[in-house]
């Protein structure tokens, strides 16, 4: 077994213990709640028999350890248990607004690199030129403006009274054979989710390729003679972007706490949603469920952003990774 295969194992045995840990500290949390579960579901007017009733029904009447792991057995085993409120398996129900939630995070992320980067790469060349000025100068009002200010803005001028281009809400399923219409209501909550972590790694991106740039090898890789924009991108983009494949890695958590504002701003029916409906209206299920899910993307992305910074920088080895 090769170091690399020792690194990972390692890992994922962190990833997995963490996840453990997590879902002892989610059913607590999830216990502790004010409120009952089964008063919720048949209203304040039931009586304490039917609460009863519905308690021995739901199994809320065992003991806390025995509701545990018959939880933990239950969600490896991809029995989630049934909603209390949509009266749907746990398991579908997250599958589908998980997809939902999939398509605004990874075309969030495609975009997210698809401008920062370039964009950062441009400014570092053309340093301290107008170029430069505006690529920084819109990076700064970027990370100036909070992310409920862009998405109500953009409600405002693109879906309301100035211009109605874009539908305000809502989501049409890709299924339905409209791909116009699908792709319609994700351009604002993608804009909405991209817009601050552009601007963040627009800015470490100019800043590392400037530091880069100005380097002993790459000045070397000029007096070889190589022309400049083989000098950027085979000598000087590697190098430059490892803080930025960290903090992109970073940004896939930050996504996942961003579509729960997202969703709930633009009445997205994602996974967002899914977990702030399961808050209010106590659905337990759903709410361990869904928070133990998200916390697993959040610690597998970490584990990415391990490797992609592994492979980017041959000199760190996998046995003296710290992260």
């Amino acid at each position: 077994m090769n170091s690399f295969h020792r690194y990972l194992l390692k890992r994922l045995a962190y990833v997995l213990l963490n996840l453990v840990g997590l879902s002892v500290v989610v059913f607590c949390i999830t216990v502790v709640l004010p409120g009952n579960a089964a008063e919720t579901i048949l209203g304040r007017y039931a009586t304490p028999e039917n609460v009863a009733t519905l308690e021995r029904d739901l199994g809320l009447h065992r003991p806390q350890y025995v509701q545990y792991l018959d939880w933990v057995g239950g969600f490896v085993t991809g029995d989630w248990g049934t909603s209390f409120r949509h009266n749907r398996p746990v398991f579908d129900l997250v599958v589908t607004r998980g997809i939902r939630s999939a398509y605004l995070a990874v075309i969030s992320l495609i975009t997210i690199v698809a401008v920062s980067i370039p964009a950062g790469i441009i400014a570092a060349v053309y340093s301290e030129s107008t170029l430069d000025a505006g690529i920084t100068g819109l990076a700064y009002v970027g990370i100036s403006v909070p992310e409920f200010v862009t998405g109500t803005g953009l409600l405002v001028l693109f879906a309301g009274p100035v211009w109605s281009v874009f539908p305000a809400g809502g989501y049409t399923p890709l299924s339905a054979g409209r791909l116009i219409e699908w792709a319609s209501h994700l351009v604002l909550p993608v804009i909405t989710l991209t817009f601050l972590s552009i601007a963040q790694l627009v800015r470490l991106t100019r800043t590392e390729m400037i530091e880069t740039l100005r380097s002993e090898y790459v000045r070397t890789a000029r007096l070889k003679g190589l022309d400049e924009r083989t000098v950027v991108l085979k000598h000087a983009v590697r190098n430059g972007l490892l803080p930025t494949v960290t903090l992109l890695a970073m940004n896939v958590g930050y996504l996942v706490g961003g579509v729960v504002v997202v969703e709930e701003g633009f009445a997205y029916p994602g996974l967002g949603r899914l977990l702030v409906g399961a808050v209010l209206h106590r659905d337990i299920p759903v709410l361990q469920a869904t928070v133990l899910l998200v916390a697993g993307i959040y610690m597998f992305a970490n584990l990415g952003a391990d490797l992609l910074y592994t492979y980017f920088d041959p000199r760190i080895s996998y046995g003296s990774s710290t992260r």
